[in-house]
């Protein structure tokens, strides 16, 4: 879930309790930043034919090419010192289909386009860091990109460069996105036939989120003020003290940044009131800055007592997973996803076993990952795959919790190109988008490189996410381009061109949306047209 940053000028911020100074610095802390070496020199990049080019530049006689393959997205990555619990600014100039800037394991953002635009990454330290990985990088089959002028702004020391060799630079990099896979599906596997469970939902639900503990430039809304139209509320964010202590805390809004903030008691009370409504109250935790690792037992025990104790403290229905960044990996040969062996993976999956056998059958479990990490399994699996070992990582999850699952519901947002089951690359914007993403987890689909099939859920666990307002992710389309593909979806009409592989779903769960703060801050546009909608399916 993308928390789209407010920008400010220099001042103080709270953050998570520490108060912390941005300041305007005039260094940065990245060497080569502009590529005026004519070399890698400084950054470690995968990629071949990625490298210092003389055209196009944005300033200077240099800039950095990078040709993301079928199977590379060509990132380039440094390494360097910083301070902690301190602000610190990325930015950088790129030009391409689809590229990315951020921190590894923490904030980033990306933009599309022919000419050189800006993009922009403020974040914070955390307490005891001493370092970051700045990157940059395209996106699978997209081709050619180019980044220059990039700066992290801010104190610190020399960076630290990644022992990687770079690649050399190519004379004539493609710029045309690589052929779709070769490979035809294998006929649909048959969906999960265990029967839903009773969870008090409509039969097709309005999910939201919403920022309880930050207001994000949307401003915040007191549980008592959400209206009835939401079905399932997912709080968000529960976060670790640390990355990998799996000791997760829910901090509600400080005063300072929402002076309209409800007390504790009243915070507790609107959400038995909620309850009483029939409405389900989560907790989620992650989203964007949440790095969440459990790479030890003692962390899947931090994070089982850790989450009990607010689901506890304020009366929840359940949880809501909403892992991002680096989160979710696959180690190198962890091929099967009926069976992982890598520990991030394993210790959730008993992490979450653990949960919902304490709460028992009514503990609503909800999971939002992001495409990469669930439909991009069909083209890349992180396990088997020379590229990001983050590829598809979520489904060995999916499919461990399959049973205790409530809702999936996938980001189709903030997302590159994703190949669908007719072997074809689909974008956002349209309704086909959305219509093949979900098919995908209805029809199941191979899973990359494994000879293993993924199969697809019941229709009542899937619903898909799309941003309520055009601030609140990339990706967001308008209310009839919604409607129009789960029509398709539940009805099987207005498909266009696109063949369903799972057939029509009238069970389909709902939509879900980041967020109901956006929502309410562009006058409840996507609540009052999709709430409508789905209660008049049939």
């Amino acid at each position: 879930m993308k928390r789209i940053a407010l920008i400010l000028g220099a001042g103080i911020l709270l953050v998570t309790g520490l108060l912390v100074t941005t300041n305007a610095y005039a260094a940065n802390l990245l060497t080569n930043p502009g590529f005026e070496s004519g070399s890698l020199s400084g950054w470690s990049c995968t990629g071949s034919g990625s490298g210092a080019v003389t055209s196009p530049v944005h300033s200077g006689s240099y800039a950095l090419n990078g040709n993301a393959t079928a199977s590379d997205t060509a990132q380039c990555t440094q390494t360097v010192t910083v301070q902690p619990s301190t602000a610190y600014t990325l930015s950088g100039w790129v030009r391409g289909s689809y590229v990315y800037l951020g921190i590894t394991g923490g904030a980033s953002t990306w933009t599309s386009g022919t000419a050189y635009s800006k993009l922009t990454v403020p974040f914070t330290t955390a307490a005891g860091q001493t370092s970051v990985q700045v990157f940059v990088h395209g996106w699978y089959g997209t081709g050619a990109y180019n980044a220059d002028d990039i700066s992290l702004d801010g104190p610190g020391g020399q960076p630290t460069v990644s022992p990687t060799t770079s690649k050399s630079p190519s004379k004539s990099p493609s710029a045309s996105p690589s052929a779709s896979p070769s490979r035809s599906p294998s006929t649909s596997p048959s969906p999960s036939t265990s029967q839903p469970p009773v969870t008090g939902l409509p039969k097709h639900a309005l999910i939201g989120y919403l920022h309880a503990s930050f207001a994000n430039g949307s401003g915040y809304i007191r549980v008592a003020d959400i209206p009835a139209a939401w079905d399932i509320i997912n709080l968000s964010f529960g976060e670790p003290t640390s990355v990998t202590s799996g000791d997760i805390r829910f901090n509600r809004c400080p005063v300072a940044e929402c002076p309209n903030v409800e007390s504790d008691a009243d915070f507790l009370a609107a959400i038995k009131a909620k309850q009483a409504q029939g409405k389900k109250v989560l907790i989620s935790i992650g989203g964007q800055n949440g790095q969440v690792q459990l790479t030890t037992t003692a962390a899947r025990d931090a994070f089982v007592n850790s989450v009990s104790a607010i689901i506890d403290r304020w009366g929840l229905d359940g949880l809501d997973i909403d892992f991002e960044g680096h989160s979710l990996y696959l180690n190198a040969g962890d091929s099967d996803f009926r069976n992982p062996t890598t520990p991030v993976v394993v210790n959730l999956i008993a992490a979450l076993k653990s949960l919902k056998a304490k709460y028992g059958t009514k503990f609503v479990l909800t999971m939002a990952p992001e495409t990469f990490f669930v439909q991009l399994g069909y083209q890349f699996y992180g396990g088997t795959s020379a590229g990001d070992n983050r590829a598809g990582s979520y489904l060995p999850v999916i499919h461990a919790l399959r049973d205790s699952l409530t809702v999936l519901h996938v980001q189709d947002y903030n997302s590159g190109p994703i190949t669908g089951l007719d072997n074809q690359y689909h974008q956002m914007g349209d309704a086909t988008f959305h219509i093949a993403m979900t098919d995908m987890l209805k029809a199941g689909f191979p899973v990359a490189n494994t000879g293993q099939t993924f199969p697809g859920l019941r229709a009542d666990q899937i619903a898909f996410g799309v941003p309520a307002a055009v601030s609140a992710g990339n990706g967001y389309v308008a209310p009839a381009v919604v409607q129009a593909a789960v029509n398709c979806l539940v009805k099987g009409s207005g498909c266009g061109s696109y063949t369903l592989r799972g057939g029509t779903s009238p069970a389909f769960r709902g939509l879900m949306t980041w967020s109901i703060n956006w929502d309410r801050y562009y006058n409840w546009e996507f609540m009052n047209t999709q709430e409508p909608f789905l209660n008049a399916l049939p």
